[in-house]
């Protein structure tokens, strides 16, 4: 899954307010007052109020320990262990949700319906990626991290040879009946082969490699051994996206761990771009190009990288 947050990507209003106001205007005795003026005392509350509202904000987010919290309920999962706490989360409540998300039930929610419409975008542009250098009929490929085959299928459609994997062997034996349904009217296409693994355990050897909104799942010193492992598969081409690390989104998602639902034991973890480009160099790849989804609730870098030598 890729990164979601529970509020609008739009700044808070104080700080747009304050963005977006002219200089300071100099008051009587030197004192001077953003946008107010003696004649404007509402002006003057509101900075103040919002202002206020800003302060208890901050103490609130450093007061918190969602951190803490999680641990508590991953603790009940597995003995905590994180990699079994998400292929647990994935096979019970996470799949009826994620299901849900990436099909086409219409008892979801806005977030869930925005959620749904930003993945398909990144889907979307991969296959734009992958369409410049021309067919991929008869390419083999691995989906790591399949979901429900939003990726693998519409591959399997443009007649590539698929390797589809899931560490949910719920979310694996649903991508199966959804590729089932979708290629059963032309006998000609070949079904993905489809397994329930870690990304870990994934060998072989593959024209393209791809690894859709996965890596949130990993911290970023275990997210630069999967890139490494992930371009040890592939032989010409790289893509992964990926929840970037600014400090914008890092404040939204910090503020949305305020209101945990029952199910939020996993973590999120959101990746520097350069920290992902760095690895990729190191394992002699580089960037070939990239794009971005941002969505109100949904966003994601898009990378394709290429053997060093070959871009």
């Amino acid at each position: 899954m890729a990164f979601s947050s529970s509020l609008l990507p739009a700044p808070p209003f104080a700080a747009r307010t304050a963005a977006q106001s002219p200089p300071p205007r100099r008051l009587h005795r030197g004192r001077s007052i953003c946008n107010a003026s003696l004649e404007e005392p509402s002006s003057l509350s509101f900075a103040l109020v919002s202002g206020g509202v800003i302060a208890a904000l901050a103490a609130t987010l450093s007061l918190a320990d969602p951190e803490r919290r999680r641990q508590r309920q991953a603790a009940g999962v597995a003995g905590g262990d994180e990699k079994l706490v998400v292929k647990d989360y994935f096979n019970t409540a996470g799949f009826e949700r994620w299901k849900r998300i990436y099909g086409e039930a219409e008892d979801v929610n806005s977030v869930q319906l925005d959620i749904r419409q930003g993945h398909a975008q990144t889907v979307e542009k991969t296959l734009s990626l992958l369409a410049r250098d021309g067919s991929i009929q008869g390419l083999s490929f691995c989906d790591a991290g399949c979901g429900t085959g939003s990726l693998a299928i519409p591959l399997a459609l443009r007649g590539a040879t698929v390797f589809a994997s899931d560490i949910s062997s719920s979310m694996v034996a649903e991508a199966e009946r959804r590729a089932r349904e979708a290629l059963k009217s032309d006998p000609a296409l070949q079904l993905p082969k489809f397994s329930a693994q870690d990304l870990e355990s994934l060998s072989g050897k593959y024209h393209t490699v791809a690894c859709l909104d996965v890596l949130i799942h990993y911290p970023q010193d275990k997210a630069d051994g999967m890139i490494r492992h992930l371009a040890s598969l592939a032989e010409s081409r790289l893509i992964i996206s990926f929840a970037p690390k600014t400090w914008y989104y890092s404040l939204l998602k910090r503020i949305g761990e305020l209101f945990p639902g029952p199910s939020k034991a996993t973590r999120a973890y959101l990746h520097a771009e350069e920290d992902v480009e760095a690895a990729l160099r190191a394992a002699g790849w580089i960037v070939r190009n990239r794009d971005m989804t941002a969505t109100r609730f949904y966003f994601s870098r898009l990378l394709e990288a290429v053997p060093v030598g070959s871009a």
